[in-house]
């Protein structure tokens, strides 16, 4: 159930419904990687090409404000590294109400279904989704299809996962994409949610537009992508390519020639 707030809100990190998120948690996953060393310089890029809003831990918003080009502002509440015992294991790191202290627009949570840790990764989901409801703050669940036995681009799984950040409140859901729109079709009609795609590892400019132009020809939202932007040579540019998809519906070819990128790429 929506709120004055809750849309509000996500009028401010989205543009018309459709969404370009660009996180940049990876700090605590893996380390101050290429773009995440001078995260301002990355931020103020992103926002310039088109992006709505960008997504970092709490403790990093001191570093985002000043350089978002007055974009929105997401705050992720769980996170795990990769030098752990277990990635998949998603520990908090925050809550909604420290997100509103330090001036998240609005929250998400990641959320691994099929692992050996999602039920207490409901429970944790849920808690939030009460907490920002009684906020009037939104929520993106990242809800991914990982763990034993469980292919990460079966749409049937796929499905499930964003049914299940419905289900437990979520306002928008992020997940894995399929590899092909007719197939992420699927995907799309198991939610009335938004449903935006994570990028994964770093493509070719090429790869990365053409599976955005996937999601949206299958009736997505957007995009949640990060390493294929913030670890980008020009992040602006690729940035507006992709933006040039989700916000202007252009083809690949003609988003790739307006962000300046390299058709052959």
């Amino acid at each position: 159930m929506t709120t004055t707030g809750i849309d509000a809100r996500l009028d401010r990190i989205g543009t018309n419904d459709s969404y370009v998120i660009i996180p940049m948690d990876h700090g605590i996953t893996m380390g101050a990687v290429q773009g995440l060393k001078d995260i301002e310089s990355t931020i103020d890029g992103v926002t310039s090409g088109g992006a709505d809003a960008v997504l970092t831990q709490k403790g990093i918003a001191p570093r985002v404000h000043e350089h978002k080009n007055g974009k929105g502002y997401i705050v992720h509440l769980n996170g795990s590294t990769t030098i752990g015992p277990d990635e998949q294991d998603k520990r908090l790191t925050g809550t909604v109400e420290e997100a509103v202290r330090v001036g998240a627009d609005a929250v998400s949570f990641h959320i691994n279904v099929g692992s050996d840790h999602e039920p207490d990764q409901i429970s944790q989901l849920s808690e939030i989704t009460a907490n920002a409801q009684r906020l009037g703050i939104p929520v993106l669940a990242m809800a991914y299809a990982r763990g034993p036995g469980v292919d990460s681009e079966d749409p049937e799984a796929l499905g499930h996962a964003v049914r299940l950040a419905e289900e437990l409140g979520a306002d928008i859901v992020k997940t894995g994409y399929s590899g092909d729109a007719e197939s992420f079709q699927h995907v799309v009609e198991s939610t009335r949610l938004p449903v935006v795609i994570a990028g994964g590892s770093k493509g070719t400019d090429r790869e990365t537009v053409e599976m955005v132009r996937g999601v949206m020809d299958a009736g997505g939202s957007g995009v949640s992508m990060g390493r294929s932007i913030f670890q980008h040579e020009n992040p602006e540019a690729i940035a507006k390519a992709v933006a040039g998809v989700v916000h202007h519906d252009l083809s690949t070819d003609d988003a790739l020639a307006k962000a300046g990128l390299a058709l052959e790429a």
